[in-house]
């Protein structure tokens, strides 16, 4: 009979035990009631720490000075309530001594009513004064909640009782408890992943890769059920940090409604945050999401909840029943539960939807449209055109010498066309980005900057080919030697400045693919480059040694580069294949971000 009670009794504790989220940042005011944290297990029974007051009479407005003191600790929760009735609104407010180690707290509609921790940085003593309010109780006891680790923590221990002044004894025992009470935010585990089953049909979702199954562990997976009143939401993803979405008028972080789960020690909680510009976002202190849940296995973090579609009461949350922008990101976080910022841009949709409404299953994007193009645009100029442009001038003179289009040599103007179109997606390339942040980026590191200097050498480029001397002047050599140093210095910080791109938030590429890659075009551009030096090389060779007079030798010359005509044709076919596979590699890549 004992095995069934026992288990009968845990039943029962789970089934009524509630709890609220804890934060690290102290901001608990959700557990007002409880003054519970939701860190899973149960609260310890004996307490190792003691609150002490200098003083055990008031009177309406007096001072009180209160010590919470013990072994090292790392949050802390104080309140003051009527000693006859410690379910109680808390009573009188607090004055701060050390805003490093507290911070004041409004519960219920009395403002700082509660004191709690700002860090959970270790302490072991923390002073603050109690001031009566002129509607006090006769009797006050103060109350305190330690977190001494994550899971090791005593709830509502017992403080000292003061009373006011000529107060007439109780006349019933107050006893103390430091038993917990429970709260209406339930947490529970997930058995099992989530599935797409439903999405489309009856509820809303998104996915990252698009049609990719929640179950897997490279899937972002967000869903929105419309029930009655409610909404159910359904968030997964590869992360062992924190995952969040949010709901946004418009397609830029700041002004939002968020929704994080966030792993704090193999315990994940879930909370609403309000964002505010590109600061961290502010998280809630009260609680509206109910059912919550969430599971933490195989790399792959889960959690689901239910919001009502509208709360007015709750400034910052959204009404379901509209239209927004939905962002999904996921980034690190510490062991306490901090979060950091997201390495990569947020999953963002590419229009506005309202979750409450019709059954859709989207997609998303990480990198802006316009920064897609900007990217696609700078591989096409810097990939395929600028580089079959220089092997043409450089190997393909003698080649298609007697051949001409529209009035000049053909090498000459097939030159021209390809470098002027690398000029032209170079300059609508280079103007995207600042349309799109409307300005100068900060966060771009070098890029930006190489990215100026490469834009400056390609103008300089096309002005100085519009002012070259004629082919006998004296300052045609000097122009050559200019032209060819100043193209070479853009190519070669052109690539450098791609290479840095590919890894910047708002075009991410995936790596280390990008970087390989990158550097097999490197190496193919190198490779044939080489290998036309080294035909040209043995032509001049074989002309040599056919004539020694210095005349004949030119002559000779154009006669052996000729009969090496199908051999460059041949190379140039290959390598401009070679550029268009390199170059369609990454333009798949930019649009399956």
């Amino acid at each position: 009979m004992q095995l069934p009670v026992l288990v009968f009794a845990v039943w029962i504790f789970i089934f009524f035990y509630a709890c609220v989220d804890g934060y690290p940042n102290g901001r608990v005011r959700q557990a007002c009631t409880s003054m519970i944290p939701c860190h899973g297990g149960s609260p310890q029974l004996l307490p190792e720490h003691t609150i002490t007051v200098n003083g055990t009479e008031f009177k309406p407005g007096d001072s009180i000075e209160v010590h919470l003191s013990g072994p090292d600790f790392e949050g802390f929760f104080i309140q003051a309530r009527d000693a006859e009735h410690l379910d109680s609104p808390a009573v009188g407010s607090f004055v701060l001594v050390d805003r490093r180690l507290s911070q004041l707290l409004t519960c219920g509609h009395t403002k700082n009513s509660a004191v709690s921790h700002t860090s959970k940085a270790k302490k072991k003593y923390i002073k603050v004064y109690w001031i009566a309010p002129g509607d006090a109780p006769k009797r006050v006891q103060f109350l305190a909640t330690v977190v001494k680790k994550y899971r090791t923590y005593w709830v509502k221990i017992p403080g000292p009782i003061v009373s006011q002044h000529l107060a007439p004894s109780p006349t019933t025992p107050i006893h103390a408890t430091s038993e917990a009470i429970s709260t209406s935010c339930p947490v529970s585990y997930l058995s099992k992943p989530f599935n797409a089953s439903g999405c489309g049909s009856m509820k809303f979702c998104i996915r990252n890769p698009s049609g990719c199954d929640p179950e897997s562990a490279s899937c972002f997976f967000l869903s929105f059920k419309h029930e009655k009143s409610s909404v159910f939401i359904e968030m997964s993803g590869p992360s062992e940090g924190y995952l969040a979405f949010a709901l946004s008028y418009d397609r830029w972080m700041g002004g939002d409604d968020a929704y994080l789960c966030i792993n704090e020690d193999r315990h994940v909680h879930v909370s609403t945050a309000y964002l505010k510009g590109r600061s961290p976002p502010v998280l809630d202190s009260e609680n509206v999401l109910e059912d919550v849940s969430w599971r933490l296995a195989d790399g792959v973090l889960q959690c689901s909840f239910r919001r009502s579609v509208h709360l007015p009461a709750y400034k910052g949350r959204f009404n379901l029943n509209a239209s927004y922008y939905i962002f999904l990101a996921d980034g690190e976080a510490s062991e306490g539960g901090r979060i950091y910022k997201h390495h990569r841009q947020p999953l963002v949709t590419n229009g506005m939807y309202n979750v409450a409404g019709l059954p859709q299953d989207i997609g998303g994007s990480r990198s802006p449209r316009l920064i897609k193009a900007h990217g696609a645009l700078m591989f096409v100029a810097w990939i395929t055109t600028v580089s079959i442009g220089v092997i043409v001038a450089r190997f393909f003179k003698p080649v298609w010498s007697h051949s001409f289009l529209f009035g000049k040599e053909m090498w000459f103007q097939v030159h021209r066309m390809l470098m002027l179109t690398t000029v032209m997606l170079t300059s609508i390339s280079f103007v995207l980005p600042f349309i799109y942040r409307g300005g100068w980026s900060q966060q771009a590191g070098f890029h930006p900057y190489l990215g100026s200097t490469v834009m400056a050498l390609t103008i300089f480029q096309a002005l100085m080919a519009g002012f070259r001397p004629s082919r006998h002047a004296p300052r045609r050599q000097l122009f050559n030697w200019f032209h060819w140093s100043t193209g070479t210095t853009a190519r070669i910080l052109a690539v450098v400045t791609m290479f840095l791109g590919m890894d910047l938030p708002a075009l991410d590429l995936p790596d280390p693919w990008d970087t390989y890659t990158m550097i097999g075009f490197v190496a193919w551009h190198v490779g044939i480059d080489v290998l036309l030096e080294i035909h040209s090389y043995c032509l001049v060779r074989k002309a040599e040694v056919i004539e020694d007079d210095r005349v004949q030798i030119l002559q000779s010359l154009t006669t052996a580069e000729a009969e090496g005509r199908l051999f460059k044709q041949i190379v140039l076919s290959i390598y401009v294949c070679g550029n268009l596979v390199f170059l369609i590699a990454f333009l798949t890549a930019i649009n399956q971000i």
